[in-house]
């Protein structure tokens, strides 16, 4: 737990607040925004920094989704619900982001004794208790069978599923992040993803292994907690965890160097992305 605390106890942490900026952000610009800030916490150019974005009607796919048999028409059954979709630069699978969905990010600097990978999942999780602490639930960390993109630290309550953790590492950096089902209906997320994989998948065998999803085990926070909670209620929660750990917490953008660094990076998701959707 000391170790946990100390993750998150920084003289500063920076924040970088995409939160509403409307159905125009691509997720495409989040992957390019968290590889430049990688580069940037790792290599010293920038303090500790949190990020904060939504992203309207989206289905991010990962990479092994991408060797589904039928992808083509699993992607038809996405984009016809209204959905874009888009194949992001790291593991995982397919997950759903829309305006009730809130994602953070802790990016760190990976130090010579490096940043254990549970170690980074347990500062995120500890931060999300904090968070959510009023409330007289327990937030447990482990995989919840049928639910979309399961891992070790699916974060559920009462069994039912609202947030997943995932990282990613870049020149000395580490990206801790996690996306909130905030509002709206988890099982109507989970639905629209196993319609995808039923489509893509059908029955054929295959040599990676897809959810068999039960929409039952998904749900928001606001079901969860019996309270209806906006992604700015869950912002303040967030912010004000995040100030008790900081010596100084400030609002920032892309500085300096970090503007052609994301420039950089954003074409070369972009590129990967469409090769990505191509094969």
């Amino acid at each position: 737990m000391n170790e946990t605390y100390e993750l998150l106890s920084q003289q500063e942490w920076r924040l970088i607040d995409q939160s509403s900026l409307g159905p125009m952000f691509s997720a495409l610009q989040s992957f390019a925004a968290d590889d430049t800030l990688c580069t940037s916490v790792g290599a010293g150019f920038s303090p500790p920094t949190a990020r904060a974005w939504v992203h309207h009607d989206t289905v991010v796919l990962g990479i092994q989704d991408t060797r589904l048999p039928y992808l083509n028409e699993g992607i038809d059954v996405l984009r016809e619900a209204g959905f874009r979709v888009i194949v992001r630069n790291s593991g995982g699978l397919a997950v759903v982001l829309d305006d009730g969905v809130l994602n953070l990010s802790l990016i760190l600097p990976d130090t010579e004794r490096g940043i254990d990978i549970d170690r980074g999942y347990e500062a995120m999780l500890m931060l999300i208790r904090q968070m959510f602490a009023d409330f007289s639930v327990g937030i447990d960390a482990y995989e919840i069978i049928g639910s979309y993109c399961p891992g070790s630290y699916d974060l559920s309550i009462g069994g039912k599923k609202f947030a997943g953790i995932s990282q990613r590492r870049i020149r000395r950096g580490v990206a801790v992040q996690i996306y909130l089902c905030v509002n709206g209906s988890g099982s109507e997320r989970a639905a629209l993803i196993r319609r995808f994989y039923e489509t893509a998948k059908k029955s054929e065998a295959t040599r990676w292994d897809y959810p068999d999803i039960q929409p039952e085990v998904m749900a928001s926070l606001s079901e969860l907690l019996g309270c209806e909670l906006t992604i700015q209620d869950v912002m303040m929660r967030f912010l004000t965890s995040l100030n008790q750990y900081a010596g100084r917490l400030y609002s920032s953008s892309f500085e300096g160097q970090e503007l052609e660094s994301y420039q950089s990076y954003l074409q070369r998701v972009t590129e990967r992305n469409e090769k990505a959707l191509e094969n």
